[in-house]
């Protein structure tokens, strides 16, 4: 029989694999409702590669574990969902300031505090816009496939060595527990020591910290942020268009709100609206490029599709520089919008029933 590459995972599995792949030596978590599966796998995987898993007493010791071992130079995750991510936030805002590599999955539920255990998006606000204290940001991946949460994650890593920044990949509670089809990437090269990390061979050790008592030393590390942050937005944008070409209305999804956005592009385009899709890969950087080669096509208006109270929206908004209307479908409480439900208020506004 002939061997393959490709197996059924779900998509929190496939964060596993894929970071396994990239060359992840480490994983420090704690389980939680619907990232589980990542700790489980971690747990089960890692160690039988020679590498490390530890299942941490709380969220907090787990990110300060991440820190720990970005600081040695080792390649450091790991995952949770939106009230343990509230949990990380200042020790993601630690390795931020001391510029140091390292990869969270967020797995979004329905918030806040408790909520519940249902799908949601409403972490983009936290994630995207820094999250812990400080002027800081994260890059932001959006996996829409089970693909994508392994071909993603591999992409965290990268991004987070050439930028030595936290990378975040967020993705809904529907995209970690479904189930499809991954072809498994070929595995990167075990990267060498780098030249920042605390211990280096036959070299003095360096010294890392986010802390600058001096002023004018911490706002020299916040220019110099900044300007990685623009280099950032500047060559890492990340977008998937759909039906693009003549779209008049363009709607603006990720995750699986994209995925029943897309049908409803297709209904749409049968019932003869001009429609069209654009989804965010990267959530920071935001594609501002792609949503302006709209603009300059000839898109008319745009409509984000959230399972949050509109957090997306204004991203999309800043990134036409409110030039055109800018509507919003949307479900919270882990509601996941249906392909009808899209269709039926897209026509409404598309119509002039709604504004």
């Amino acid at each position: 029989m002939a061997k393959t590459n490709k197996i059924l995972l779900k998509g929190n599995e496939a964060v596993v694999y894929g970071a396994l792949l990239a060359g992840c030596e480490c994983y420090f978590g704690y389980p939680i409702t619907p990232a589980s599966e990542i700790a489980h796998a971690s747990a089960r995987m890692f160690p039988l590669l020679g590498r490390v898993f530890i299942q941490a007493e709380c969220e907090i010791a787990s990110i300060n574990m991440v820190y720990g071992a970005a600081a040695a130079g080792r390649r450091a995750m790991t995952a949770s969902s939106g009230l343990g991510i509230s949990l990380k936030q200042e020790g993601v805002s630690y390795i931020a300031g001391a510029e140091l590599p390292a990869v969270i999955i967020d797995v979004m539920r329905g918030g806040p505090g408790l909520g519940n255990i249902a799908p949601e998006q409403s972490d983009y606000n936290q994630i995207t816009k820094g999250g812990g204290h400080g002027g800081y940001k994260c890059i932001v991946l959006a996996p829409g496939s089970v693909q994508e949460m392994c071909d993603l994650t591999m992409l965290a890593f990268d991004l987070a060595d050439e930028y030595r920044t936290p990378v975040y990949v967020l993705a809904d509670g529907v995209i970690g527990q479904m189930m499809e089809k991954l072809e498994l990437p070929e595995p990167r090269e075990r990267r060498a020591p780098q030249e920042w990390a605390l211990a280096r061979e036959n070299k003095t050790p360096n010294c890392v910290s986010s802390i600058y008592m001096d002023l004018e030393d911490l706002e020299a590390l916040n220019i110099r942020l900044n300007k990685k942050y623009d280099e950032i937005r500047a060559k890492e944008q990340r977008a998937e268009e759909y039906c693009m070409d003549d779209a008049e209305f363009v709607f603006v999804a990720y995750g699986i709100s994209s995925r029943m956005t897309r049908t409803a592009v297709d209904e749409l385009r049968a019932a003869g609206y001009k429609v069209g899709l654009i989804r965010p890969q990267t959530l920071f950087p935001f594609p501002d490029k792609a949503l302006n080669k709209a603009l300059d096509n000839g898109a008319k208006a745009f409509c984000a599709v959230e399972m949050s109270n509109g957090q997306m929206i204004d991203d999309v908004k800043l990134a036409i520089n409110c030039q055109k209307p800018v509507h919003l479908i949307n479900r919270m409480g882990g509601f996941v919008p249906s392909v009808e439900e899209i269709v039926e208020r897209a026509k409404a506004i598309l119509d002039g029933g709604a504004k």
